[in-house]
């Protein structure tokens, strides 16, 4: 092979590699930066039932802080089964709204506020949450009209601010003589004794949520620290689909909760 071949032939090689490294800098490196946000920092999770009214809306849009408890396999998209139990891990707090798997299938996200600690007791008499036997202080602020699943009408409902022991103060919602389901009565229920390395989880709209109230097999059961994906901490952005369907475009401002914009999820 000549000079002149052996030089034409590093340059098409050469022109290849940059080709080659061009692909990859266009799309496998922004991939794999967002798989690292998703996986490390924070992800999106859009609030798809009325189960945490009217803390949270249906349509809302909610950053979810991986960071907040450390990582299991579950902080990764399609929970590879890569790793056992957590790294860096942190212990939730009382009252910390958290998005976790649903322990009865471990893919499916949910989303509901933790009210029961490992070794806690935790029951529902009249409406009422009792933990460890002490009753959480429970305030009336009124009536209220929110919307239904499908956001295209609302019933009326009574509003109360629950304060539970540990001083986190969040709104509640209760429909007067909750309706049983799966053989519970979510105002009257048996008394909980949360295992260790797992919690007790409630939705803050309690006669519309399936939640650690009912046992593993037809609700949520107690939820593995594993199974914890990360703290909601903000709403950005909020969507009315009663007011627009996606394909409105000329509706999407209507359909937009500006008020809702950023704000921090208590």
């Amino acid at each position: 092979m000549s000079l002149t071949d052996a030089v034409t032939t590093k340059k098409q090689r050469k022109k290849q590699r940059g080709w080659f490294h061009e692909i990859i800098s266009t799309f496998v490196y922004p991939l794999l930066l967002v798989v690292g946000v998703y996986s490390l920092l924070f992800q999106p999770f859009r609030i798809p039932s009325a189960s945490m009214v009217d803390t949270l809306l249906v349509g809302d849009f909610v950053w979810v802080t991986k960071f907040s408890y450390g990582y299991s396999k579950h902080s990764i998209p399609f929970s590879p089964n890569i790793m056992d139990g957590r790294i860096w891990g942190a212990e939730p707090v009382r009252g910390d709204v958290i998005v976790f798997k649903l322990p009865r299938d471990n893919s499916t996200d949910y989303i509901k506020r933790l009210v029961g600690l490992p070794g806690d007791r935790i029951q529902v008499k009249e409406g009422i949450l009792y933990i460890n036997d002490v009753a959480a202080k429970t305030e009336l602020v009124g009536e209220v009209d929110v919307p239904t699943e499908s956001g295209r009408s609302s019933r009326t409902v009574l509003k109360y601010r629950e304060t539970l022991p540990n001083g986190v103060s969040h709104y509640i919602l209760q429909e007067p003589g909750g309706r049983p389901s799966a053989g519970i009565d979510p105002d009257n229920t048996d008394e909980y004794l949360v295992p260790p390395g797992h919690y007790f989880m409630m939705g803050d709209n309690r006669d519309n949520s399936i939640d650690s109230r009912w046992p593993i097999s037809a609700g949520v059961g107690y939820v593995p620290y594993e199974n914890l994906v990360g703290r909601a901490d903000r709403i950005f952005p909020s969507w009315d689909a009663s007011q627009a369907e996606w394909y409105e475009i000329w509706k999407w401002p209507m359909a937009i909760r500006w008020d809702r914009l950023f704000q921090t999820i208590e």
